[in-house]
């Protein structure tokens, strides 16, 4: 078996959490992050300062501050802008590590080893797939490029693999985005839970103003804590104007802490516009909090002893909020208890071994 490249953005989390599931499955092969980008935008930085990092262009120092709108804009300029130049490091980097398998996530680096000529394995973000392709011509032309340049890609849903074919002919493999299932089954113990909370990005697409909206609605008007892997300052100004007493704006927790604050939580929402596989709503289910989504072609791949910690949101209906808590009571009277098909989907060690014998293989 041949060593990895992970070829990536070192500020994104999932890919992050593939490198070091995937380094402790390989070792003591390599398993190496190239990037051209560690840390900027107020983001906290992900790696560890032992990991060793190769790098593109970097392109941190040119970005604004803090992340938001005009900030997101700016860097997708920026990308496209020192592509070229991105194409030569990559090229240099590939001449002297050949014998090395390349993943690159998401559709940036896809592109990027396109362009490059390099082999490689992808896997493409949900919204990369679900709704950009409908939005640009031009990218939907690249995007479809870059699928069937790949040797193989790597989705996290059905639906994802479904338009996957649609869009280039390629047949996806579906393997979902694995987390610690052995930390978070000992905290699904059936003590105090009194915590509603969002743990989805805090941008546009998770509509977390709805959230807050919903909870002005209802009659006890329950505090709720935010927890968010990335932020759009103006988004996030809008939505912090929406708080009351009592509500928190924790950000980015590290995995312990919100691990602790899954185990404390009655009722997590996640009701974005459009949604892939979303692991947090899996994490707060296996801590043995209650989650409230939105419909999503996901919950039908579902385990049924997942789907009966679900409640599934009608925004049309003015007091989904309170139906939800009333729902989150009932069924967190009792510990989660997983299937083994539910463990086989979740368990991370078990996702990444299916992907390093079946995938880089």
């Amino acid at each position: 078996m041949k060593d990895v490249v992970f070829v990536c953005g070192a500020r994104d989390f999932h890919a992050m959490d593939k490198y070091y599931l995937t380094s402790k499955v390989l070792y003591p092969r390599n398993v190496l992050i190239l990037t051209d980008l560690v840390e900027s935008e107020g983001q906290s930085k992900l790696i560890k300062d032992s990991t060793p990092v190769y790098h593109l262009f970097n392109i941190d120092r040119f970005l604004f501050k803090k992340q938001s709108s005009v900030g997101n804009i700016w860097r997708n300029i920026l990308k496209i802008l020192v592509l070229p130049v991105q194409v030569y490091f990559l090229k240099k980097f590939y001449k002297s590590h050949t014998d090395y398998i390349y993943h690159a996530i998401p559709m940036y680096y896809m592109l990027l080893c396109y362009f490059s000529k390099v082999p490689f394995i992808a896997t493409p973000q949900g919204s990369e797939i679900l709704v950009r392709p409908g939005k640009s011509k031009l990218y939907k032309k690249y995007a479809i490029k870059s699928l069937r340049a790949a040797s193989k890609v790597i989705v996290d849903s059905i639906n994802m693999q479904r338009k996957v074919k649609e869009l280039s002919a390629v047949e996806a493999v579906v393997m979902k985005n694995g987390f610690n299932t052995s930390i978070l089954l000992p905290n699904n113990v059936n003590g105090v839970r009194n915590k509603i909370v969002s743990m989805r990005g805090l941008n546009p697409n998770y509509q977390i103003g709805k959230i807050l909206d919903a909870r002005s609605e209802s009659e006890e008007k329950l505090p709720i804590s935010l927890v968010y892997p990335f932020s759009v300052e103006d988004y996030k100004v809008e939505i912090l104007n929406k708080f009351i007493p009592g509500d928190e704006d924790l950000g980015r927790l590290n995995k312990d802490c919100l691990y602790k604050l899954m185990s404390e939580t009655l009722l997590a929402i996640s009701i974005p516009v459009s949604d892939s596989s979303p692991r947090s709503v899996y994490e707060c289910i296996f801590a043995g909090a209650c989650v409230a989504i939105t419909y999503s072609s996901y919950f039908d791949e579902l385990p049924q002893c997942m789907r009966d910690r679900i409640y599934l949101v009608n925004l049309e209906d003015k007091n989904w909020f309170e139906s939800a808590l009333d729902y989150a009571k009932k069924v967190t009277t009792n510990r989660f208890i997983p299937t083994q098909e539910a463990l086989e989907m979740c368990n991370e060690e078990l996702t990444i071994r299916k992907i390093v014998e079946e995938i880089y293989a």
